[in-house]
């Protein structure tokens, strides 16, 4: 039941900061072990960044953002309008830490570091997704299809050996396939080198209606306070959180509000150096999808993901921050990739523009605040929030309840920083 926070005040066991896709798994794994749960955000749960993006479970993201490639090429990626990234120069001064700290991140060691790391969260998202999709109905929602990586020369093609045998060390399925394996999968793609595909991948091919799923389950025993969190103050016996229209106590409080949780990180104790991604989709109704599994064209940064009704083309990285408004020749630029793939596309039906939580080591932020461990965070997944939200509210959930979050959480504390 979403309730619109009044000026009275409120309590519970534990409160859950934001409604995105990790905060409502929280939330579910909460309510499913018997405690008291408030949501509290101030949008419809699961509809920002969790029900626009390209819907692939990507149990392969093993790689960091920031890798010794990225470093090399960061010249031109980040100051280049069309790059698959890119930065808001408006944003330059703000941005200057934290882009700091994700160079140091992009030298070798470190970013070895972090692809182990993401691997370890990561090994059994597919398997912990199967079973929330069957917890909440959405069975029918979860593809199992596996993803491709497109290249669209030889170069291209022989350069990426040597990151696919990284990925294979790392526990990934992937088979390195030729044209005439790719036009057997794809038979609408126009010809290309070759392709990645990684075998055990699966997707959503409605990301909305699953998000729907589980915040229906998780609000037939949950409250949803539609209000913003701005002020957290520690009390002897728990939190209180404070907005517009908002005063509410809880025992324990889980701040998994994405882009939104550095200020309330900050007051629980805890300086994360989290910056905003700005993420872009067009979509394009159609009966029949043009693909039967998403593609990434690698090359271009983007997404080309088959949806229930539509193409969805999502995806590239554009650093700038919550206020701007969207960048026009970004989504031109996703329209002018989707048709070089399907040159008989239209004007597309729809835009999006979402904003994802960027850490400069491309590691969610996951375990207690040095402030205490009545506040537990949740943020930081990035690109992964989907893929990694079961993972989460699997060690969250474990970390409320004492219990052994059943994974070495080390690498993902705030104190990292």
């Amino acid at each position: 039941m979403t309730q619109v926070a009044m000026l009275t005040r409120e309590t519970t066991e534990i409160a859950v900061i934001g409604a995105g896709v990790v905060g409502l798994t929280i939330a579910l794994e909460l309510v499913d072990q018997g405690h008291d749960v408030t949501l509290v955000d101030p949008g419809q749960p699961g509809m920002g960044a969790s029900y626009g993006n390209a819907g692939t479970i990507a149990g392969y993201a093993t790689s960091p953002v920031g890798t010794p490639e990225v470093l090399r090429s960061l010249p031109s990626l980040m100051f280049s309008r069309t790059s698959p990234l890119a930065i808001r120069h408006r944003a330059l001064p703000s941005l200057a830490p934290w882009l700091f700290r994700f160079l140091w991140q992009s030298l070798p060691a470190r970013a070895e570091r972090n692809s182990r790391a993401l691997a370890a969260l990561l090994s059994n998202a597919a398997d912990l997704w199967d079973d929330l999709a069957l917890r909440v109905q959405g069975a029918g929602i979860l593809q199992r299809r596996g993803c491709l990586y497109l290249y669209e020369t030889p170069q291209a093609l022989a350069a990426a050996k040597a990151e696919l045998d990284r990925r294979r060390a790392l526990g990934v399925e992937v088979e390195l396939i030729g044209p005439d394996r790719l036009t057997e999968l794809e038979p609408t793609l126009p010809p290309q080198a070759g392709a990645a595909f990684f075998t055990g991948a699966t997707f959503l091919d409605d990301p909305g209606r699953m998000m729907g799923l589980i915040a229906d389950s998780v609000l037939q025993k949950a409250r949803h306070l539609q209000a913003r969190a701005e002020h957290l103050t520690r009390g002897p016996d728990g939190v209180v959180i404070e907005g517009p229209g908002l005063h509410l106590h809880a025992r324990r409080v889980v701040i998994a509000a994405g882009a939104h949780s550095r200020r309330l990180a900050r007051q629980a104790g805890d300086r994360i150096p989290l910056d905003t991604e700005r993420g872009y989709h067009v979509e394009w109704d159609m009966a029949k999808p043009l693909l039967n599994r998403p593609a990434c064209p690698t090359a271009r940064g983007f997404y080309l993901c088959p949806m229930a009704g539509r193409l969805r083309v999502a995806g590239t990285v554009e650093l700038g921050g919550l206020s701007l408004p969207p960048s026009p020749h970004r989504l031109a630029k996703l329209v002018e990739g989707a048709r070089a793939f399907f040159p008989d596309l239209g004007p597309p039906d729809r835009e999006w523009l979402g904003f994802r939580p960027s850490i400069p080591d491309s590691l969610p932020v996951i375990g207690p605040s040095s402030g205490g461990s009545e506040v537990i965070h949740a943020f930081g997944h990035g690109h992964i929030g989907v893929t990694l939200a079961p993972v989460t509210a699997r060690i969250v959930a474990g970390l409320l309840s004492g219990a052994n979050p059943g994974a070495d959480i080390t690498p993902y504390r705030a104190n990292r920083f």
